[in-house]
């Protein structure tokens, strides 16, 4: 954008969000079911992180790092969710301008962990199916902990460099944002002066993060299907397939979206297109990825069984105990004891048969016939 003297340092209180444009007679529909999906998303993400974290049977590197996974997907999705929702209700979205920096802080974060949480399961899930003896050697508890640091550490630096990039750079005299949340590509676009540095910047670290992390999963993968192509067993490659399948599905979902964000060519480049894939990767997304881990995973499923059959024990009500009136000049104590009439030859058995008798609450009479015995409930 051409920048004047006048505007070549402006700084905006706030900028406009075009949102998801369309017919007034569709925002209600759209609102309805974008916090649907928002919804589903979030129950979805929180279930399966509070799962993985208490089931014992999901004390595995595979649901430590399906658990970041959720949390990562929850993580972005909520950066933007909320607010875009918002803006369906009012009739000019705004963001404040410390807001946008924050919310394009942690959605940048949040994707880029994403990329390379997805990059150490396909590594997991290759060291699970290529050396399973080794298996709880290799993918140690303390290395997940590291590959899992390592990729938040490495997204907060990156996502604090492009948006103080951004943000510490003149903003021309236009302040409406093409896009429905704060986005480095828009942004850029409002800028006087940078421009070229800080698209620099992001071309050549989303190219080291898309190429890499991919680098990774295609070699994995490679590995995976020789290893499983060298099995005589049926039912061992199935298991192998199905173990990997659920990963699968979420990489190419995932990765196809964002390289049809990031790598399409520039004369096909439209903010409109953007929008719908954003939109993909923002919400819906975050929805499936549930939905995929738990449908085609049984230790999940059960897991889930199991965490619903506690939470029904919890909450059923207690059995209410019935009074019954007890007869005239009878102990209460004793009314709900058993009552053993019983002959003994001395006192000395008697004494040794309710020493025995005593834990189990039974109380003993001495009568005058033998070998009878009487409960009285």
């Amino acid at each position: 954008m051409a920048c004047t003297e006048k505007h070549n340092l402006t700084r905006w209180k706030e900028f406009i969000l075009l949102g998801i444009t369309g017919p007034p007679e569709l925002q209600a529909p759209l609102f309805g079911l974008f916090l649907t999906v928002y919804l589903v998303s979030v129950v979805g993400n929180l279930s399966l992180i509070i799962l993985t974290k208490i089931d014992s049977g999901l004390q595995t590197p595979m649901y430590f790092f399906l658990r970041h996974l959720a949390l990562t997907d929850l993580g972005y999705s909520t950066a933007v969710g909320p607010n875009m929702l918002v803006n369906f209700a009012v009739d000019r979205p705004t963001i404040s301008y410390n807001w946008c920096a924050t919310q394009l802080t942690f959605f940048s974060m949040f994707i880029t962990s994403e990329i390379f949480i997805l990059s150490a399961m396909a590594y997991d899930r290759y060291v699970a199916i290529c050396n399973p003896l080794l298996y709880t050697v290799i993918m140690s508890h303390r290395l997940c902990q590291l590959l899992v640091a390592i990729s938040y550490l490495y997204s907060i630096l990156l996502s604090l460099l492009t948006i103080i990039k951004i943000f510490l750079s003149s903003f021309g005299g236009y302040n409406v944002i093409r896009h429905f949340y704060c986005d480095s590509l828009p942004l850029i676009a409002l800028l006087c002066s940078g421009t070229h540095e800080i698209k620099l910047i992001i071309l050549i670290f989303s190219a080291f993060n898309l190429v890499s992390s991919l680098l990774i999963v295609l070699v994995s993968y490679i590995l995976i299907l020789v290893a499983v192509l060298r099995m005589n067993s049926t039912e061992g490659r199935h298991k192998a397939f199905s173990t990997c399948g659920s990963h699968l599905t979420v990489i190419v979902i995932f990765y196809g979206t964002l390289f049809f964000m990031y790598v399409q060519p520039k004369s096909s480049h439209s903010f409109d297109t953007d929008k719908i894939a954003s939109l993909f990767y923002t919400l819906v997304i975050p929805m499936l990825n549930p939905m995929i881990y738990s449908l085609r995973n049984k230790e999940v499923k059960n897991a889930l069984y199991r965490a619903c059959r506690i939470f029904k024990k919890i909450n059923k009500p207690p059995i209410q105990e019935t009074h019954r009136q007890l007869p005239e000049g009878t102990s209460p104590s004793n009314f709900s004891k058993p009552v053993i009439n019983k002959t003994f030859s001395s006192e000395k058995a008697k004494t040794l048969y309710i020493q025995r008798n005593k834990d189990n609450g039974f109380i003993i009479r001495s009568t005058a016939s033998e070998k009878t015995m009487e409960h009285h409930h």
